[in-house]
């Protein structure tokens, strides 16, 4: 099969490495230039953005660093990783009441992580917005990938939330509901790709991802060769810069009064 340009939407499944699934997708279209924009642990599932051919530039310039997850935490039970692959290092009976006696609940000021109170023992599911979070580690001076740290942080969670309830606690589903724009909804598993490959084209990736900008045919020419334009719009961040016939050129910015291109994509 030929590959087009483009963006896959793909829902990973567990057991599975992000790299795994590049690799499969490279089978699958046909050609090496394969990418993805944002690492999923093998036992989380969930919104994976792959890029194919020309797409691969396109994917470090999406807005993708917001993301959701599901997460099922158990308590009562933890382990060295704060995840189910680690070694379980301390639990509580499964019947067993959180301090004082009566059913546990999420501990007063840590109502920044909507939880579902429950028993220790039992699994909990819990809905993780983490970018405010991320964003803080980020602006202490955390050089961690984001992806990773993100992970970290909802392990760290599911940590915390058991000491706090003198229980222990663990991860033991990880599941992404959306990465930037892209939510489950427009998602497809591995096995459905197999049998028909559904890719957003470049050019409408681009489009839906930006504001788009218009060129003449001449502006077309200069900016394939990487050449400026003078100032346009004059709004902050990339632009889609399209050719007379819809042919996406280049993501483009505007700086010291000047359209200069940021990625070229065409020869």
């Amino acid at each position: 099969m030929r590959y087009a340009d483009g963006l896959i939407i793909v829902d990973k499944p567990a057991g599975l490495t992000s790299h795994d699934v590049v690799a499969r997708l490279r089978r699958l279209t046909g050609t090496r230039r394969v990418g993805h924009g944002g690492t999923l642990d093998p036992m989380a599932t969930g919104v994976l953005i792959a890029g194919v051919g020309k797409a691969t530039r396109l994917l470090g310039h999406l807005a993708l660093a917001e993301k959701e997850y599901q997460a099922t935490i158990r308590l009562g039970q933890a382990t060295s990783t704060a995840d189910a692959e680690g070694e379980v290092i301390s639990g509580a009976p499964g019947g067993q009441r959180g301090q004082g006696g009566g059913d546990p609940r999420v501990p007063a000021g840590q109502g920044r992580y909507p939880a579902r109170p429950g028993t220790p023992g039992r699994d909990r599911q819990v809905v993780l917005h983490l970018v405010r979070a991320a964003r803080r580690r980020r602006s202490a001076g955390c050089r961690c990938d984001g992806d990773l740290l993100q992970w970290h942080l909802i392990r760290a969670l599911a940590r915390d939330l058991g000491e706090a309830l003198g229980v222990g606690g663990h991860v033991t589903v990880l599941r992404r509901t959306r990465a930037g724009p892209y939510d489950l909804g427009m998602a497809h598993a591995l096995d459905q790709l197999e049998t028909e490959l559904s890719l957003i084209p470049l050019a409408r990736a681009a489009a839906d991802a930006f504001p788009s900008r218009q060129l003449t045919g001449d502006e077309a020419r200069r900016l394939s060769h990487g050449g400026r334009l003078p100032g346009g719009t004059g709004r902050p961040g990339p632009e889609a810069a399209f050719a007379p016939d819809g042919t996406l050129i280049a993501l483009v910015e505007e700086k010291d009064g000047q359209t200069r291109p940021v990625v070229v994509f065409v020869p």
